[in-house]
């Protein structure tokens, strides 16, 4: 079972006090919530605080707001929770436990944009459920549906999010146009994270609240933890508690960001420290390797999910991640040449910005980020055949894309009365 922890001095803002309960509105309303804002003012604090998208890609949040209020038509906000990445669960455990925070920020969202509707984009059961409750709790003044997706890695993806809620299929489109620009039913919409909505309503209610990132913390042997810690907290803290300072590498932000060589730990969680280290904050999501993992391996097994999760509508995603994911297996079989390690180099650059949504990039980026920070010991596996075979890898050895899942924490629900103000 996923595990809960807190890196914040003093009180932990996106956690709350009881991280295994699920809120009501009471407790949400006591707690501070709810309270009277102009939008005006609420845009100029999140543009102040420099808040960024917490689903990927890091948008400034405010600039994302900016172009949906200039836009001069009667915009939609979806709350987008279908967090598609295998080993994030922030955003599934936010709806289970936080519902009424992620409500709020919606809300104000459309309060910003002068919305005339608002969708919560969500494929996880109980989150859905827990979203019903909120709303039939908070019974909000903007018309607000719930829509249910598959859950896919590409289902996520905006666009994927406008046409599932345009009553197609939860696959990419192209771009442009894009949602801020022409979205659900061609008018422009404000697609956000969960999480970036949640960090909207506490700068509503309580400014000057320390910005904070929800982690999840996983790996081989660990069990996973959903960690709340402060922006430009160090790979080196997460490490130290879960005991993997000896990791060989991570792989950070969730497939999207690649993986980091084991001089990776000094490296802070913020934007710049993170580009500079060739990587990204993604969702969030950190694995640790631990000691005599190969990470050829872990590459190899994150190709094989990625390939697997095509949507399959650009024939160059789908040729380009069969052929990464099964050079690299053959790679981990011991059985691929300099020219086959030649490919995987010429793939991960060529490939990036040529499907439709981000998943061939992520493909690309975990192969260039193993050949950048494990190049040499990649070379070596391919003359495994011959008799320098790696403890972890072997002839026989079969792909295992399910390795980065992990599962929200139990919350318990709650059947207290409904009292507090509209």
């Amino acid at each position: 079972m996923t595990q809960i922890h807190s890196l914040m001095r003093g009180p932990a803002p996106l956690l709350g006090e009881n991280p295994y309960r699920r809120e009501t509105r009471d407790a949400y309303w006591q707690a501070g919530g709810y309270r009277d804002l102009s939008p005006d003012l609420l845009f100029n604090r999140i543009k102040a605080a420099g808040l960024r998208g917490r689903g990927g890609a890091g948008f400034p949040a405010a600039t994302k707001v900016q172009a949906v209020r200039a836009s001069g038509s009667v915009p939609v906000v979806v709350a987008n929770g279908a967090e598609g990445e295998p080993g994030s669960v922030k955003d599934r455990w936010l709806m289970r436990a936080r519902p009424h925070l992620v409500l709020d920020g919606m809300l104000r969202a459309a309060d910003m944009t002068r919305a005339a509707r608002c969708y919560v984009y969500v494929a996880d059961d109980e989150a859905a459920d827990s979203m019903r409750r909120a709303l039939a709790e908070r019974e909000p003044v903007v018309p607000t549906w719930i829509v249910r997706p598959e859950h896919t890695y590409v289902a996520g993806e905006e666009t994927s999010a406008i046409r599932r809620i345009n009553g197609g299929p939860a696959l990419p489109a192209a771009k442009p146009p894009r949602p801020f620009e022409a979205g659900v039913d061609g008018v422009p919409t404000l697609v956000a994270n969960v999480e970036t909505l949640a960090r909207i309503a506490l700068l509503a209610a309580r400014p000057g609240t320390p910005d904070s990132l929800l982690l999840t913390v996983s790996g081989r042997g660990l069990k996973p933890e959903l960690v709340e810690a402060p922006v430009g907290t160090s790979l080196q803290a997460l490490a130290y508690r879960v005991d993997r300072l000896d990791t060989p590498g991570v792989l950070m932000g969730g497939m999207f960001g690649g993986i980091l060589g084991p001089g990776c730990l000094k490296t802070t969680l913020e934007p710049s420290a993170l580009a500079a280290a060739g990587s990204a904050l993604g969702c969030g999501a950190v694995h640790f390797l631990t000691a005599g993992e190969c990470p050829v391996g872990l590459a190899a097994d994150g190709l094989a999910r990625l390939a697997a999760e095509s949507s399959r509508q650009c024939g160059v995603c789908v040729s380009g991640t069969a052929a990464l994911a099964r050079t690299m297996a053959s790679v981990v079989h011991g059985t691929a040449g300099q020219e086959d390690l030649a490919s995987l180099t010429r793939w991960s650059q060529s490939l990036l910005r040529r499907g439709a949504c981000g998943l061939l990039d992520a493909a690309a980026n975990l192969a260039s980020s193993l050949l950048r920070s494990f190049g040499p010991l990649t070379e070596a596996h391919l003359g495994a055949h011959l008799g320098a075979r790696c403890t972890d890898c072997s002839a026989d050895r079969a792909p295992d894309p399910d390795r980065f899942l992990a599962e929200p924490p139990t919350v318990r629900t709650t059947t207290h009365p409904v009292s507090a103000p509209r």
